[in-house]
């Protein structure tokens, strides 16, 4: 069979195609088809021919196998040290087979590589940093995943949400309607407790464009209003888009690489449209690194820059605090042992360690902070990057995954992780849920804005006044 009706080398483009595959529950049917999908090895191979350039060659010729990036790699110490773990063997029994064979791949193989290239690496990068020879492996698997979906084989969950950017330009189905109504009810709802705050939409020339996660607008409405506030206290001219405001991209973790121009284009139509002095993203790694690190290459951009300068939330919660736009009451700083997970898209891969312990210098009360080890660069993936978090068929490996982040908790005794990154966020949630630890964890907008000292000026009048 060269095509199945749901699992197919197509990607979706329709509403009614993306209903068609959600009514399949859990992908029965889609993994049932792709057992039985055809390979086109001349699509394949010629893909490979067109892509594949010196840097890519160059990094499978030269690997050593010396085993440095084994230790580097936490799946390969949770699941028993065994050599398929290491990723350098990873990377080349499974991308270095598809080019020594030109393609001509069996349908098992793929199906084995699509295990490995979302359920034996969250595309963390952290190998990188300890090859001698600088091979970055996690940059491969990426190139893997977008050979498998070009071929069909892509998690049931992950082709779903690349679906989602073709259709709606975010990772759920939020229309930009729900967006704006969501944004605008949510901070109506907080106008007697903060007066003055409120959310325009589209204004031109603002200070700041805020761009946001789908997952606030579906499940979290409360993180729209968070910032507002945030930003209504801080004295910031901001906006939000009516259109481009979502800032993730499930594409990227699908290797659909089409929708991923698709996606970070509606976002600078926006910055162009608006013509904002910044952009800030909200609290998500991955939505960072679609946008501002590997976007503007998705999009062809030749400086390899958006449009306009953009900074992920902790860089601006950090300038607030630093420059006095948001004060912190003393009294209400953080009084508990408390930790930090470093996300691996801004941190190891954008470097921004020292905004994040410069937040903890103003919200935590001195000798609480208690850093994980290793940390900042050197942190470990929280183990459920990459996509990782959302793939049913994958769920017990993804739970395996979570024994480093555990332990590393662990170790540091404390009893709250900020975790200011969605991914990150719902990966302690699940390892809460599954170790029983008793921790809490929490984005920075909630706590920032319960320890803040408010203007008197921006507080609620007395009715009696």
């Amino acid at each position: 069979m060269p095509e199945g009706t749901l699992c197919n080398k197509k990607p979706i483009e329709t509403a009614e195609g993306i209903t068609t595959l959600l009514a399949d529950k859990s992908g029965a049917k889609y993994y049932e088809e792709m057992k039985h999908l055809d390979i086109d090895s001349d699509l394949l191979w010629k893909t490979i021919q067109n892509t594949v350039k010196s840097r890519m060659k160059t990094w499978l010729e030269i690997c050593a196998h010396c085993g440095m990036c084994a230790d580097s790699c936490f799946l390969y110490q949770v699941n028993g040290r065994i050599p398929e773990q290491v990723p350098a063997y990873k990377i080349q029994s499974t991308l270095g087979e598809i080019i020594k064979k030109k393609g001509k791949v069996s349908n098992k193989f793929m199906r084995d590589t699509m295990e490995v290239a979302w359920a034996q690496c969250t595309c963390c990068n952290r190998c990188g940093t300890y090859c001698p020879h600088g091979i970055d492996t996690g940059i491969m698997f990426g190139y893997l995943r977008g050979l498998l979906h070009q071929q069909g084989f892509v998690p049931w969950e992950l082709k779903i949400g690349a679906g989602m950017h073709r259709v709606y330009h975010a990772q759920m189905d939020v229309t930009d309607e729900d967006f704006v109504d969501t944004f605008e009810w949510m901070v109506e709802e907080y106008e007697e407790d903060y007066p003055g705050v409120k959310v325009e939409v589209d204004k031109d020339d603002a200070d700041i464009m805020y761009t946001v996660n789908a997952r606030e607008v579906k499940h979290y409405p409360e993180d729209l209003a968070e910032a507002a506030i945030l930003f209504h206290i801080a004295g910031e001219n901001w906006t939000v888009p009516s259109k481009g405001w979502e800032q993730t991209s499930l594409a990227m973790f699908a290797g659909d690489w089409a929708a991923c121009k698709i996606q970070v284009e509606s976002v600078y139509e926006a910055m162009d449209r608006l013509k904002p002095k910044r952009m800030v993203g909200t609290e998500c790694g991955h939505a960072h690194r679609a946008t501002v690190v590997e976007g503007p290459y998705w999009a062809g951009r030749p400086d390899g820059k958006p449009p306009v300068e953009s900074i992920h939330y902790v860089e601006w919660l950090a300038e607030a605090l630093r420059e006095g736009k948001l004060k912190i009451d003393p009294s209400k700083r953080i009084k508990e042992p408390v930790t930090l997970q470093d996300s691996c898209n801004y941190i190891r891969n954008h470097g921004m360690k020292n905004a994040t312990r410069e937040i903890m210098s103003h919200i935590v009360e001195p000798g609480y902070f208690i850093e994980m080890a290793p940390n900042k660069e050197h942190n470990y993936c929280c183990g459920g990057g990459g996509g990782f978090n959302g793939i049913g068929l994958f769920r017990s490996q993804r739970n395996q995954a979570l024994i480093t982040k555990r332990d590393q908790i662990l170790a540091t005794g404390a009893k709250l992780v900020i975790a200011p990154c969605h991914n990150c966020w719902d990966a302690i949630r699940d390892l809460e849920e599954e170790y029983e630890i008793g921790i809490k964890w929490s984005f920075l907008k909630p706590l920032v804005l319960k320890m803040l000292d408010i203007p008197e000026h921006l507080l609620p009048k007395d009715e009696d006044e």
